[in-house]
């Protein structure tokens, strides 16, 4: 196989055309539906995502919950301004963080988050200059955190996000996020209840997103850039949904880049899944052999990111390329509250 180059994966993007709030009304979004096999494009409101949607199939959804990982605190003595985010928990109340500036950051430090509602020390500094600290308050800690946290939004949006659960999905569940499965955005209560009554089935997976995720690809060469290790879990319920679904010869379509690594960490090569929950590094690129997934319902990612490899995996590097550009020269909004494609 010819060596893929990130630059494969460059599309010029107009800065304006990066989403910076969410819509009022979630489904309003824009649908780009792209045919795998042909590359034909068609454009659609997010609400016609039914019309592609056949009962009997299955549609995987993540429920992870975004916590609010950002935290602004100050380091003890010098009231020197410092960022943490929380990026995985190791037990229960020491925290893998991202801490800024890190030079203030050394093993003993100790920060003060909230006047003193929460307070944490550097142990341990760990790969790529992560932080292990451990945090003391009292009471819960959701709570303490609920209170004192922000939504970590991604970089590139600048705006305050006037609601918080805008930046959650409508069926997230369990706590441990450091960003949302955006493609999942886009769906309301209604709309689901919709695509239940025509006959489809819903099962949902669970991946908490890393900030690997936004982790840029710094080598030239895809194969040699690291993707960082994400906590998932499949229970039997879900499972057993989507093996009936692909028994009875239905399609399996994943909302969202997320739901689609779990299942392709967990299905055998059959595509036959079982209850596991772990840890998956696994990074989908073009050339990779998809075990199981038929569909994939995901939003408009970033020039050379491992996520738009994803994409192209699926639907073809020339297809997913031409889909972007005629996105940009069609005004779609891009990112986190951008619009979205159906890929099948």
């Amino acid at each position: 196989m010819e060596e893929l180059k990130k630059s494969d994966f460059y599309f010029d993007l107009p800065v304006e055309l990066i989403a910076q709030d969410p819509l009022t009304d979630r489904s309003g979004s824009r649908l780009l539906k792209l045919d795998r096999v042909t590359g034909q494009i068609e454009h659609h409101t997010f609400k016609e995502v039914i019309d592609y949607l056949n009962p009997g199939d299955c549609l995987v959804l993540n429920n992870t919950r975004v916590i609010p990982a950002r935290l602004m605190g100050e380091r003890e003595g010098t009231g020197a301004a410092i960022e943490v985010l929380l990026l995985k928990r190791r037990e229960k109340d020491v925290w893998e963080t991202l801490v800024k500036p890190g030079k203030k950051a050394r093993e003993g430090t100790k920060i003060v988050f909230g006047n003193g509602l929460l307070t944490g020390e550097v142990i341990d500094v760990v790969e790529e200059g992560n932080r292990l600290i451990r945090f003391t308050y009292d009471g819960i800690f959701e709570e303490v955190l609920d209170k004192l946290g922000e939504m970590p939004l991604p970089p590139y949006i600048t705006h305050k996000l006037q609601d918080k659960n805008r930046y959650q999905t409508v069926y997230a569940k369990y706590d441990g996020s450091a960003a949302a499965p955006t493609a999942g955005l886009h769906f309301t209560k209604e709309l689901l209840e919709k695509i239940e009554e025509k006959g489809v089935k819903l099962a949902y997976v669970t991946l908490h997103v890393g900030l690997g995720t936004f982790r840029p690809v710094k080598v030239d060469n895809i194969l040699e850039h690291h993707m960082h290790s994400e906590y998932y879990e499949v229970t039997k319920e879900a499972a057993d949904i989507i093996n009936q679904a692909k028994m009875n010869g239905h399609r399996v379509i994943a909302v969202g880049t997320t739901s689609c690594r779990t299942l392709e960490s967990v299905a055998d090569e059959n595509g036959h899944m079982v209850p596991k929950s772990g840890n998956t590094e696994i990074f989908i690129y073009p050339g990779y052999r998809f075990k199981i997934l038929d569909g994939l319902i995901t939003n408009f990612h970033l020039p050379e990111s491992t996520l738009i490899m994803l994409v192209s995996a699926f639907a073809g590097k020339e297809h997913v390329m031409a889909a972007y550009e005629e996105a940009v020269s069609e005004k779609y909004r891009f990112f986190s509250f951008g619009d979205s494609m159906i890929v099948v």
